[in-house]
């Protein structure tokens, strides 16, 4: 089923309005669930709703959280995100990274106990929009911990996202977002909900054999998911365990957690005070240039660089509508019914 992006945001702001959020923080939350939806990264949409709202049932995630500085001078903040939703933690440790990083040209952040973090485009999005190229590592401190070591059977790592973001004068930023892992666990989800197999090498049943079946991950018996690319990928998410783990405070990967702590490790980078602007943007457009004119090897599907999925994504679902699968859309309205949101406003965002 087709659902209107801006009913849609309405709908899922009303239901954390209804919880306990403020509107800005509200707002927020929408906002970025939604457009998580329209660049294709359904994972990371508004499946989530449902998920945040047990948890904050369940006193796992808090509302109207402000980030709690532990140290800071010039150029580097270290935070606690006391448990708060993921989205707004993350927009304000974004704006403290990009306010240092203007005024002296590099900045780095940390933050542990935040709660879902969400698409980590996003903010690498956010810090290119204010001119900063960004770097982000992401872990979980034990209760994401869906991911073997290459050889491995056992979970030992947390899905573990990596984001990189460039601006780009008059275009859209250039984003690599991507885990260390085959797959975040949210396409498992959106595979489970939809009744669809997911590909070869993305997860492992609970004795170590290779699945397509996505409730094979979620047991009982669980499985696993694997690392991108065997041992590379494997490498990538060990270290990404240490930066945004045993560098934030937050902690790596450990068995018997029972509530979701994410770590983030950002570095903020300002191209005008490494380099000429104009130098800069320059080379960045050249290259971007240069590779796109690669002869593809089907020329329907000329080569793209990172990010230019998800905007094409974008401009489609913009007109056309997001696709949400029937039992994603059924939780979404019952969560809203839970949350006492006005039958009206769930009635004007169904399907299309």
């Amino acid at each position: 089923m087709k659902i209107g992006p801006d009913p849609l945001r309405k709908l899922v702001s009303a239901i954390f309005l209804n919880s306990g959020s403020s509107k800005e923080e509200a707002d927020g939350i929408a906002e970025h669930l939604v457009k998580a939806n329209l660049v294709g990264h359904d994972s990371h949409g508004v499946i989530r709703t449902p998920i945040y709202m047990q948890w904050l049932r369940d006193g796992k995630v808090f509302a109207n959280r402000r980030l709690n500085i532990l140290f800071e001078n010039e150029s580097v903040a270290m935070t606690d995100g006391q448990l708060g939703y993921g989205q707004s933690i993350g927009r304000q440790l974004v704006e403290l990274g990009v306010s240092k990083c203007r005024e002296h040209g590099i900045a780095v952040t940390s933050v542990r106990n935040s709660g879902h973090l969400g698409r980590i485009g996003h903010w690498a999005e956010l810090a290119a929009e204010q001119g900063c190229v960004s770097l982000h590592f992401v872990n979980t401190s034990g209760l994401g911990m869906f991911v073997v070591p290459a050889g491995g059977t056992d979970r030992r790592l947390s899905v573990n996202p990596v984001t990189m973001g460039v601006p780009v004068k008059d275009r859209h930023p250039v984003v690599l977002d991507m885990a260390a892992a085959a797959a975040a666990e949210g396409k498992l989800k959106v595979a489970r909900n939809k009744g669809v197999p997911v590909p070869d090498g993305w997860i492992l049943d609970a004795n170590g054999n290779p699945t397509n079946d996505p409730n094979d991950f979620y047991g009982p018996p669980f499985g696993a998911i694997l690392p991108i690319a065997g041992y590379k990928g494997y490498g990538l998410a060990f270290m990404v365990e240490l930066l945004a783990g045993a560098l934030t405070g937050g902690g790596c990967s450990s068995e018997g957690k029972t509530q979701l702590e994410q770590g983030m490790l950002s570095v903020y980078l300002d191209p005008e005070k490494l380099n000429s602007t104009d130098t800069f943007q320059n080379e960045v457009i050249r290259y971007i240039d240069f590779v796109k004119s690669s002869r593809p090897t089907d020329e329907a599907n000329p080569v793209l660089v990172p990010g230019d999925i998800e905007v094409q994504k974008m401009h489609y679902r913009q007109e056309h509508g997001i696709e949400i699968d029937e039992m994603t859309w059924n939780q979404i309205v019952q969560t809203a019914r839970e949350n006492d949101v006005d039958a009206a406003l769930i009635d004007s965002a169904g399907p299309t």
